[in-house]
């Protein structure tokens, strides 16, 4: 078994409801949660104009591999209206792999760990609630220290 930890995010529609269904969906299709962070309120990256996203991070316990848990991610998030289109639009969900246990992959469609971490302080802030002094495989320092040398400037609010 392995810890992964989730991103899920939503600005469109009951951002509530989606973030439960989706949380109901991964434990069906990849695995049991064994920790959750508060719901943060955030400023939508790279899109000013747009509605606030709901954030959370989820750690879930899976056997199956990086591959298939992007494959059942990417079916979740259709089953719940979310349209694959260009980066930073808004959305009904986004669930992404931001670490899968010490793991460090490349591959064309899937990077693990996630990479931008470090840059954005809507990933870093619930990570931080539950997961504070798990290293980052790649950059070698813990999730703490990580949100203290984060430079984004836009408000995360915990709900």
């Amino acid at each position: 078994m392995t810890g992964i930890y989730l991103l899920l995010g939503s600005n469109l529609g009951d951002r509530e409801q989606l973030l439960r269904q989706a949380r109901n969906l991964l434990t069906v299709h990849i695995g049991p949660i064994l920790n959750q962070s508060s719901l943060y309120r955030t400023e939508a990256w790279g899109m000013e104009q747009s509605p606030a996203f709901l954030n959370q991070i989820l750690l879930i316990q899976s056997k199956a591999s990086p591959t298939e848990i992007l494959e059942q991610i990417l079916n979740i998030e259709s089953s719940l209206g979310r349209v694959r289109q260009r980066h930073y639009v808004d959305r009904t969900i986004d669930i992404d792999i931001i670490y899968y246990n010490k793991l460090v992959l490349e591959q064309p469609d899937l990077v693990i760990p996630h990479p931008r971490i470090s840059l954005r302080r809507f990933v870093l802030e619930p990570l931080v609630e539950i997961a504070p002094s798990f290293v980052h495989p790649v950059l070698q320092v813990t999730n703490s220290q990580l949100l203290k040398q984060c430079l984004d400037p836009l408000l995360v609010t915990r709900l």
